[in-house]
């Protein structure tokens, strides 16, 4: 199987790596849109602030070649938030994959919030055997609304959608590569996703 980890300077994409590694799998780092089109799986990192990550993606093309992707994609963290409509952090213009916008959380809660918290109302195989309120490690500022597309959701001074699926497109707000076993589990999961 070749996994493909998006790396367009936006990334925390060795951590990404070694995760897969420990799970047997040698994931290979690429911006080549054709090493990422022969890829079974793709995983779509981000790290950093959302306008300066979409305007790398613009450099490099990949703002056109990530939405016609039709393998499975594991958005992660801002590669999630950049795969929707549009978001608050620098007024950016998302990929559109998902149908909701991210906003900054209110100051009435710590921003960022940083650590572990609990995801639940679990839909979608990604999940399979994660039990519901299972702990997840989390350093965000913006959070997605809820829509149609959310496979789970964490309360943070309100309720938003921690993970959103539309077709092969897959996102999560939390870093499954630092939340231990059930991060761990959540990747198994979609290295084994068929469609």
């Amino acid at each position: 199987m070749k996994i493909v980890i998006i790396n367009y300077g936006a990334g925390n994409i060795k951590s990404i790596q070694f995760a897969f590694k420990r799970l047997g799998v040698q994931a290979i780092l690429s911006n080549n849109p054709e090493e990422i089109l022969k890829a079974d799986k793709i995983i779509f990192p981000g790290v950093g602030e959302a306008s300066t990550a979409m305007h790398m993606l613009k450099e490099s093309g990949l703002d056109i070649l990530i939405p016609k992707l039709t393998q499975p994609v594991l958005g992660i963290c801002l590669g999630m938030q950049l795969l929707c409509e549009f978001t608050e952090e620098g007024n950016t213009k998302g990929l559109g994959i998902f149908d909701t916008k991210v906003k900054r959380f209110s100051n009435s809660v710590k921003v960022p919030q940083m650590g572990w918290n609990t995801i639940k109302d679990l839909k979608s195989d990604l999940f399979k055997d994660i039990k519901e309120n299972e702990y997840m490690y989390l350093v965000h500022s913006y959070y997605a609304e809820h829509c149609a597309q959310s496979i789970a959701k964490t309360d943070y001074g309100i309720n938003y959608a921690s993970a959103l699926q539309h077709n092969n497109f897959y996102g999560v707000q939390f870093h499954p590569e630092k939340s231990s076993l059930a991060g761990e589990k959540i990747l198994k999961n979609f290295l084994n996703l068929d469609i």
